[in-house]
């Protein structure tokens, strides 16, 4: 394969607690995944990113990182992970693996250092340690999860953590927070990873005394870009190793900086997983993502959902089909039919896209949201920070179904750290496999028309009426998706290769419907 594999690369998330358990605990692992490693070459992915695997209390669902050179118990060990990636490459799959950045975890050993070693030591300098304002703590920002980004320890200082008080933040102006990185890095690139996602990649540098001056005092801040060019050289070390940013911008030129030829090589596109299902806005993230992607000369990433957000069967049945972290739109009603529908025509237009894909684990089986969680077993920080205001994220991480009529659907012989509702048993990977009309058998054939006819590239767009999404991309496929409420018809074409849903009798396209054509 080119070194520039990764640029059509199709790409499937691992959130690796909820895909598959292998010693009946209840809890996925490394073990599940390897057993499962037939499932994804089956699907015809070419590449597999894991959510973090590493030592954690498990404060935020491991990223809260206790040991980046290790892998948690739970999990499996180094030597299965180290084991794993043989029998991906094997299987001419590449791994991602998340690296965490930004924070720690307060179990870390460095942090305990720190806090052993008091105000003023090197041991504080590796995090941001500031003395109160009054009674307070040193500056009014606030937690993304909620709540002050402040905590106090016992001798007074306060420590930033723009997550959970269990996920303080590294210091970046610290030359050891750099180098300890690099070695992380490498670490892991010795031992056969093929690309690195990095998590919350833009909140590196921060000034915590900075005067108001309309900047964001830490996000997106210059110094950060330094950071990413070093890391590029590390990651040139190893040859065709890559960088991912998760990047959460809403300017999009300014997430184009990320993707300078000597920075990172892609990131997520959050802006069209956001968009609303209509054709006017979706034309238009599509059309800006091309514009600020080509002068850097970076292939656009097309993302649906992942970990972090409300699963798209849902999402796209809500009279509000767009999606923000500030508001889920939890208990809004869905109709399940239209989200399916919807869901359908979402993946093959994603897939048609210039660039490279991700898929995130269930989204292939057609998985709804699961928002009827007894709010004792919910493990999201968010919810506990929000006051119970927030459910948070477990409603898409619960475990994946595979088998039988009941949970746990074979993904378990124990009992899931979530429960899996019983409306799922029609959904399960061996209930859809072989059936034609399946959103797996409908992901399985777009991947496979997707690696002989798509992937890196431009497209062309052709003008079939405002409520249309129309486009040819270099081989000469065309997609066409019908967001309007009424049947359209079909441009010229020799055959159809691939629809969301069947055509009308007239062979016209349905609303809420993709198709590519030959």
């Amino acid at each position: 394969m080119p070194e520039t594999w990764w640029r059509g690369a199709a790409i499937y998330q691992v959130y690796l607690r909820s895909f598959a358990d292998g010693n009946g605990d209840g809890i996925g692992d490394l073990a599940g995944l390897r057993a499962r490693l037939p499932y994804l070459a089956e699907l015809g992915i070419n590449a597999i990113w894991l959510n973090p695997w590493y030592p954690s209390p498990m404060a935020d669902g491991g990223y809260d990182v206790a040991d980046y050179r290790d892998i948690e118990p739970v999990f499996g060990t180094l030597a299965e992970a180290e084991k794993f990636i043989a029998e991906a490459h094997d299987a001419n799959i590449r791994i991602i693996i998340d690296v965490v950045p930004n924070h720690g975890s307060d179990q870390q050993e460095w942090f305990r250092q720190a806090l052993a070693a008091g105000p003023g030591s090197p041991e504080r300098g590796r995090f941001w340690f500031r003395p109160g304002d009054g009674d307070g703590p040193p500056n009014d920002w606030q937690s993304i999860f909620g709540g002050p980004a402040w905590t106090q320890v016992p001798d007074g200082e306060w420590y930033l953590h723009l997550f959970a008080p269990e996920q303080p933040d590294f210091n970046w102006n610290n030359p050891e927070v750099v180098e300890e990185f690099h070695d992380v890095l490498r670490f892991w690139f010795d031992r056969g990873v093929d690309g690195i996602r990095i998590d919350s990649a833009a909140l590196l540098i921060k000034d915590p005394d900075a005067e108001p001056d309309g900047l964001d005092p830490y996000t997106d801040r210059d110094g950060v870009h330094d950071v990413y060019r070093a890391w590029r050289q590390v990651a040139d070390e190893y040859g065709e190793r890559i960088l991912i940013g998760e990047v959460w911008l809403p300017d999009q030129e300014r997430l184009a900086r990320y993707m300078r030829p000597d920075e990172m090589h892609t990131a997520f596109n959050f802006a069209f997983l956001g968009c609303p299902w209509e054709p006017v806005a979706l034309r238009k993230v599509i059309e800006d993502t091309m514009l600020t992607h080509a002068p850097v000369g970076a292939p656009p990433t097309w993302v649906l959902s992942n970990h972090d957000v409300t699963r798209p069967v849902t999402r796209y049945g809500r009279p509000d089909t767009s999606f923000d972290h500030g508001d889920r739109k939890f208990g809004m009603p869905s109709d399940h039919a239209l989200g399916v529908r919807r869901a359908r025509a979402a993946a093959l237009l994603a897939a048609a896209l210039p660039g490279s894909l991700y898929v995130y684990q269930g989204e292939e089986l057609g998985l709804d949201e699961v928002e009827d969680l007894p709010d004792e077993l919910r493990q999201d920080p968010i919810w506990t920070r929000s006051g119970h205001t927030d459910p948070g994220r477990d409603g898409c991480r619960v475990p994946l179904p595979w088998s039988g009529d009941e949970p746990p659907y074979g993904y378990s012989t124990g009992t899931p750290w979530l429960p899996q509702p019983a409306r799922w048993a029609g959904l399960t990977a061996q209930a859809q496999d072989g059936d034609p009309a399946s959103m797996l058998t409908l992901y399985r054939d777009a991947l496979r028309l997707r690696a002989e006819l798509l992937g890196d590239g431009d497209l062309t767009w052709l003008e079939l009426g405002q409520d249309v999404l129309a486009f040819t991309r270099e081989s000469g496929l065309i997609c066409v998706v019908n967001l309007g409420a009424d049947p359209v018809r079909l441009p010229p074409h020799e055959s159809v290769l691939l629809a969301s849903n069947p055509l009308a009798e007239d062979g016209t396209l349905p609303s809420d419907t993709a198709v590519w054509l030959r």
